[in-house]
């Protein structure tokens, strides 16, 4: 049951996100979480997971995630996901290029009673910034 729990409170969190609702994530995020990856001058809490969401949509307003993979138990919940977007906002402290991206993520998320109460995530930031011609692309891996 709680696997269940997880994976729905996960699911929500992605709709909430979509559909840019950062004011409902306190429904899926307990008031401490604690965000093991903040971003830069991220307050604690669900107060700061819904700041980083607003200032990341404020950047790229056409943002847009596509799950690729989910995996759960009782106690955990990973989704490894796509993230897209064009930067119309300042990002970082730089000015909107115009540009899009089009990265690769992944979040883990472990749940007390359906609520996440600890996150993990990365991005691939570096992909982010040399697609918005930020950054010297990053040498192929393959």
């Amino acid at each position: 049951m709680a696997r269940d729990d997880n994976l729905a409170a996960q699911a929500r969190c992605g709709d909430l996100l979509e559909a840019r609702q950062f004011d409902r994530l306190g429904e899926v995020f307990a008031t401490d979480v604690v965000d093991h990856d903040p971003a830069r001058n991220q307050v604690p809490g669900v107060e700061g997971v819904k700041q980083f969401w607003r200032g990341f949509h404020s950047s790229f307003p056409d943002y847009h995630m596509k799950v690729d993979a989910v995996s759960a138990d009782d106690d955990y919940a990973t989704i490894a996901y796509r993230i897209s977007g064009t930067h119309r906002g300042d990002f970082m402290g730089i000015p909107p290029t115009g540009r899009r991206f089009d990265v690769r993520a992944i979040q883990l998320g472990r749940f007390v009673n359906g609520m996440f109460v600890e996150r993990w995530g990365s991005s691939d930031t570096m992909g982010i910034m040399s697609q918005l011609g930020l950054a010297a692309a990053p040498p192929d891996q393959g």
